[in-house]
């Protein structure tokens, strides 16, 4: 778990770092936004995905991103020093960090 937690942490901290519509305040914002997002994955994102089944389902998932991006827009407000400009930006940092989880996950 603190494992998971600490991989969500520098993804989220090199996200901001390369995405200019991003920012991250410290590595420590960006651990409140990893257990921020965990959270409201496990508990939040399923009741959105139940609702929105059938959109998610005419779209072929790409709903899911909207979804993804809705949620950090969320943490966007919930937590101080982790800012983003808007909507296409949370759907690219959200991109971001499905695709550099994967790839960290892989190798640790």
């Amino acid at each position: 778990m603190l494992k998971i937690l600490l991989i969500n942490s520098i993804v989220i901290f090199a996200g901001a770092y390369l995405l200019e519509g991003v920012n991250v305040k410290n590595f420590f914002t960006a651990v409140g936004v990893a257990l921020l997002l965990a959270i409201l994955n496990t508990f939040l994102k399923p009741i959105l995905l139940f609702l929105t089944l059938p959109l998610t389902i005419v779209t072929l998932g790409l709903f899911i991103l909207v979804i993804n991006a809705w949620i950090l827009l969320i943490i966007n407000k919930l937590i101080d020093g982790f800012t983003i400009k808007g909507f296409w930006w949370a759907v690219l940092y959200s991109i971001f960090i499905s695709i550099a989880n994967a790839v960290m996950f892989k190798f640790f």
